[in-house]
């Protein structure tokens, strides 16, 4: 417990070491192990390559990276990363998202578990940008995992051989600026089938990854039949980039960063039309792909952010040991060290829910699965926010500022307790739920 930790001060001089040891330093997931624990052999051999090339070229590749981020060829995609994808695909490493249950040959992935992948996620969680060098980030995910449940053979042949090389990467438009999108059948844009084709027209906005020069791959969601059963009104369909009518209006920032080249864009689509086979499993079915979008690509998400929240704890401990405050290190101060304990305490208890939400979904499926991807998509960004902002803190002035990650790992992990659903809208499932089972008894 923390009042243990604060009387046994051995215990808090081993949680430090354990942080600042040269492993640890370099390859900031120093309890990833502890989750690969609960996977299978061949993911524990993947993790070992994996954690191996993040050592080899991420960690090394990060304030390159940043520069390029900030300087003024922003939106061009850095020639680095490109070689870094060449190589993490040469080594096997490559579409480690993609589970059994997606892909059953294992022709596109290495045919995981959901739980073999969280430890996975986790180690590449760390560095924001690194899930990308490995075809494992959002929402290219998602939209494969649409693709590859609810795409036809049409749309999987036209768009799926560039995704899954990742030549091309994708966007996800659902978001608009007009209605609050957290519920979204609130969703005003509109799909209105003309003979062979559909026309859309709608505003969007939060639209990550249109900003990308290698987007071609747009899945939108609209109204098909406003008079329909109210979550049988949306569709989806699929649009390709770029398109005649849909125009990219503006980058959106997350607290001052505009996550350049990626990007998340306010996108405007008038008149833009589709051929009818774009049209995704059927008219009025776009609740229902949302919902199954919902599952293992949102808890990707979660996976990763006990990466980072492992990176700012490795980097508070770094600092508490180096930096003095009123005549002693920060690493004996009461306050600093409770932090220290809580934070690993938040970040075991979110990886056991995180653990229990993959294996939940490996079990019985996304729907079996809600109470725990409900749990985990609340409980994975408050822990990780904390944990940051008590990084930041440890750090003084210096963990507002890019010298450090910090302040970008807290931008990230604090956007997400909004980006998948707001916790207002999970936390009102769970109790739904929870009611539900004592109503039943």
């Amino acid at each position: 417990s923390i009042a243990a930790m604060l009387r046994r001060p051995a215990l808090a001089r081993a949680l430090l070491r354990r942080h600042l040891s040269p492993r640890a330093m370099s390859s900031p997931s120093p309890s990833s192990g502890d989750l690969l624990s609960y996977s299978s052999p061949a993911a524990r051999e993947i993790a070992r390559r994996l954690q191996g090339f993040m050592l080899e070229f991420i960690y090394p590749a990060e304030g390159r990276m940043a520069q390029h981020a900030q300087g003024e060829e922003r939106w061009t995609i850095p020639r680095e990363l490109e070689k870094l994808k060449e190589e993490a695909k040469a080594r096997g490493l490559w579409n480690l998202w993609i589970s059994r249950d997606l892909d059953p040959d294992a022709s596109h992935g290495a045919g995981l578990s959901n739980v073999d992948y969280a430890g996975l996620a986790e180690v590449m969680g760390a560095v924001p940008w690194a899930s990308e060098v490995f075809n494992c980030s959002a929402p290219d995910t998602g939209n494969m995992e649409v693709l590859l449940k609810y795409g036809s053979s049409e749309l999987k042949r036209e768009f799926l051989p560039d995704l899954l090389s990742g030549r091309a990467r994708s966007c996800f438009a659902m978001t608009e600026p007009a209605v609050a999108s957290s519920d979204a059948t609130n969703v005003q844009s509109s799909i209105r089938r003309e003979g062979e084709r559909y026309i859309l027209n709608g505003r969007k906005w939060w639209t990550s990854g249109a900003m990308d020069p290698r987007c071609r791959v747009m899945i939108f969601m609209g109204k098909t039949d406003p008079s329909a059963p109210r979550h049988q009104q949306q569709s989806m369909v699929v649009v390709p980039m770029p398109s005649p009518g849909l125009r990219i209006l503006r980058p959106l920032r997350v607290f001052g960063f505009d996550d350049a080249p990626h990007g998340h864009a306010e996108v405007e689509l008038r008149d833009v039309a589709v051929p009818a086979s774009h049209m995704l499993l059927g008219e009025g079915r776009g609740f229902e792909i949302a919902q199954g979008r919902l599952g293992p690509g949102r808890i990707h998400h979660c996976m990763r952010l006990i990466g980072l929240a492992e990176r700012a704890l490795a980097l508070t401990c770094k600092r508490a040991r180096e930096r003095m405050a009123f005549g002693k290190r920060l690493e004996e101060q009461g306050t600093i060290r409770a932090d220290i304990a809580r934070a690993r305490l938040m970040i075991n208890q979110t990886r056991l829910l995180c653990l229990d939400a993959a294996r939940a979904i490996d079990l019985g499926g996304t729907k079996a699965a809600r109470e725990s991807i409900a749990l985990i998509k609340v409980a994975a960004p408050q822990m990780a926010v904390w944990v940051t902002d008590k990084a930041m803190q440890v750090h003084g002035a210096a963990g507002f500022c890019d010298d450090f990650p910090l302040a970008f790992l807290y931008a990230q992990a604090r956007t997400l307790q909004m980006a998948d659903g707001p916790d207002e809208v999970h936390l009102e499932s769970i109790a739904r739920m929870e009611l539900k089972k004592h109503n039943d008894n």
